[in-house]
């Protein structure tokens, strides 16, 4: 069956059922492959995309529950010639120990950035706290997202 998808500001196509998980469409068909496949079970993160803006579990979510919502992954934020100001600050701040966890960091923050511009540290620990880093990055990673609100408003 094919389905319809807004992905990254372009329309396409994937045949696949509507049950299918948001992740194994991104992955397998349209082959954007920064969201990760962590637990499965919608805990750690690593398949974070944004869904209208709100970060959204890819692995737990169905097809068909995203309808003709707009799907941004971490390839839609940026490119290698023209890294996000997010990307760069996690560059900056050496904040990706193995980079399991960026992706879903990458799009929380976004998402918080988006809605709060100008967050505290805690806000920021806060926004994460549902995003796992088993390397202990943490700290890295709360200073990227405070740098990268340090943009005024170019996220």
């Amino acid at each position: 069956m094919a389905v319809s998808l807004k992905v990254n500001g372009a329309t396409r196509s994937v045949n696949a059922e509507p049950d299918t998980p948001l992740l194994y469409a991104l992955r397998n068909d349209l082959e954007l492959n920064a969201a990760k496949f962590g637990c499965g079970l919608s805990q750690c993160g690593a398949c974070t995309v944004l869904v209208d803006g709100v970060p959204t579990r890819s692995c737990a979510t169905p097809l068909s529950r995203v309808g003709q919502s707009e799907v941004i992954t971490l390839e839609g934020l940026g490119t290698t010639a023209k890294l996000h100001p997010l990307q760069q600050a996690f560059i900056d701040e050496q904040a990706g120990q193995c980079g399991y966890c960026l992706n879903g960091m990458i799009m929380a923050a976004k998402a918080l950035l988006d809605k709060n511009p100008r967050p505290t540290e805690a806000q920021v620990r806060d926004g994460l706290a549902g995003n796992l880093c088993r390397c202990g990055s943490h700290n890295r990673i709360v200073r990227a997202v405070l740098r990268a609100a340090q943009t005024n408003g170019r996220i």
